[in-house]
């Protein structure tokens, strides 16, 4: 259906009452297909989301905000070790990941309870525990928007970095992404060095997926606030790379700044580091900073929130002062995970 003049206030998490000129939720490729070719007679901007755990408005959108509700699930065994699992794009991503713990397949669990839909975790490369969801795709498929015509992208033609992809760069709102296609194990191989999972696991001489998807439940939510609770979109802030020369001279005058080892793809460059934004932050003593109703979680300086009465300018306005600061501090660029919508 399409809707005119739509609130957008259960459709971000920061909860902000912003309103797009139109509103279009399909439930298959077809109705996605058709939508497109009629917008092609006279078009409109158009903006594609999720849950819209990624996104900042900051005023009301002049266009058409599409939602996906395609939800299907299909797999295809493929040999005694891996199987392909192909969703639909609007499943929500934690539902995915506790189906996938449910029929025994792993891959997904150091991703348990990351907000969104599986969709816009495949343009985000969402990531946590160790693993990032390029890790386990096979493929994409998509709808070019210029043509309303499928085109499958390979897990190579995503060219997925850091928390990108080529949905987020070159290409970026050229195609929507309607189903993803996963290759998971049947007899999983556990990814357990990340700190607090591995000590949270420690007496667990034989942990399996559905364990590691509760100790990740359980340190996400002693850590990161409740987007229905309290107004957020997650990580506000990438770890940022920093080159030798400058990460030498940081470890000496903070000698106990942590630090985290650059995986091959990430950077086609070295030799280099990346360093904990979240880290970066704290020393500067902006936990629980405020501008009017936006504040610094105070117990993950990743997470900015909304604390009932912000507005989005509130928001940016606080980004760019953990931006400053931290620049002025340490020397390093922060950048946003999060996206800014005119």
């Amino acid at each position: 259906m399409l809707y005119k003049n739509f609130s957008l206030k259960d459709k971000n998490t920061f909860g902000f009452e912003v309103f797009a000129k139109k509103f279009f939720e399909y439930e298959s490729e077809s109705e996605l297909i058709d939508f497109l070719r009629e917008n092609q007679k006279q078009p409109e901007r158009i903006l594609h989301i999720g849950e819209g755990s990624n996104l900042l408005f900051l005023h009301n959108f002049d266009g058409i905000v599409l939602h996906s509700k395609i939800n299907f699930l299909e797999t295809k065994e493929i040999d005694n070790q891996e199987v392909i699992v192909r969703v639909g794009a609007g499943i929500a991503w934690d539902r995915f990941c506790e189906m996938m713990v449910e029929k025994g397949f792993g891959g997904t669990e150091n991703l348990s309870l990351i907000y969104g839909e599986v969709g816009a975790a495949a343009v985000q490369n969402i990531g946590a525990y160790g693993v990032e969801i390029a890790d386990i795709i096979e493929s994409v498929e998509t709808i070019e928007v210029k043509t309303a015509k499928n085109r499958y992208f390979t897990v190579k033609e995503c060219e997925y970095g850091y928390r990108e992809s080529v949905f987020k760069k070159s290409k970026k709102g050229e195609f929507i992404v309607t189903a993803i296609n996963f290759r998971l194990q049947k007899n999983p191989t556990l990814k357990l060095e990340y700190g607090a999972l591995k000590t949270l696991l420690a007496d667990n001489s034989n942990p399996t997926i559905a364990d590691v998807r509760r100790a990740v439940i359980s340190i996400r939510e002693s850590k990161l606030p409740n987007p229905k609770i309290l107004g957020n979109a997650g990580s506000f802030f990438k770890n940022p790379y920093c080159c030798k020369e400058h990460f030498e001279a940081l470890q000496r005058q903070f000698p106990k700044m942590p630090y985290y080892p650059v995986t091959i793809g990430e950077k086609n460059f070295s030799p280099i580091q990346k360093l904990s934004a979240a880290w970066l932050i704290e020393q500067c003593g902006l936990k629980g900073h405020k501008i009017g109703g936006a504040q610094v979680y105070h117990s993950q300086p990743l997470v900015l929130v909304n604390l009932g009465n912000a507005t989005p300018q509130n928001i940016a306005e606080l980004s760019a002062e953990v931006q400053r600061q931290v620049k002025a501090k340490f020397s390093i660029e922060l950048e946003t995970e999060v996206n800014f919508i005119e």
